[in-house]
């Protein structure tokens, strides 16, 4: 598998259900969200400016792309602390078919700009890792179907030893009767 198909087939709006396990609060909550994923092109502000800030040139770039979340949590107070909602512009540099590099313009754990490893494993799962200033964090992203698809997440320590978190997610593609009728007539 390329980057390149991977982004394609996750283009979308996506229904999430995310169940997550924190073992330093000894803590589990389950979490109901929209996840939305959108190729960019290549020449758009967010991708010009992110990959400004960079070593890399444009031309080493393959689907750009916008992921935007908002999720519901109950008991939530104030979704504007809690950060129930965001975006992340997100830039594929590929070094070889099955692996590359991935600009981020917020990461998954903290907040800051980051670049991510990723690689594809045998069974086509997309992994990726990221080392954070204060943890390092290994997704791994899978489709079940071509409208299903899952992820895990594991965040530990900065320095790999312990496991702060884990969590699993199901993600089912949302589809409007066109786009339904569309993907049944190809």
């Amino acid at each position: 598998m390329k980057i390149e198909l991977f982004v394609a087939q996750s283009e979308g709006t996506w229904r999430s259900m995310r169940t997550s396990h924190s073992l330093a609060f000894q803590q589990f909550e389950e979490v109901l969200g929209q996840i939305k994923i959108k190729r960019l092109e290549l020449h758009r502000e967010e991708v010009t400016k992110l990959i400004a800030n960079t070593e890399f040139k444009s031309d080493s770039i393959v689907s750009p792309f916008l992921i935007e979340w908002e999720t519901d949590l109950d008991w939530s107070q104030n979704s504007l602390e809690d950060n129930n909602f965001g975006s992340s512009t997100l830039i594929p540099i590929p070094k070889s078919d099955k692996e590359g590099l991935i600009l981020r313009s917020h990461g998954y754990i903290e907040k800051v700009s980051v670049i991510s490893n990723y690689h594809f494993l045998s069974d086509e799962s997309l992994l990726i890792k990221t080392q954070y200033q204060n943890s390092l964090t290994e997704e791994r992203i899978w489709f079940v179907s071509e409208n299903v698809r899952c992820r895990t997440a594991v965040i530990r320590t900065s320095q790999g030893k312990g496991v702060i978190q884990t969590s699993f997610a199901s993600e089912v593609r949302r589809l409007n009767l066109k786009e339904k009728y569309e993907r049944n007539n190809d």
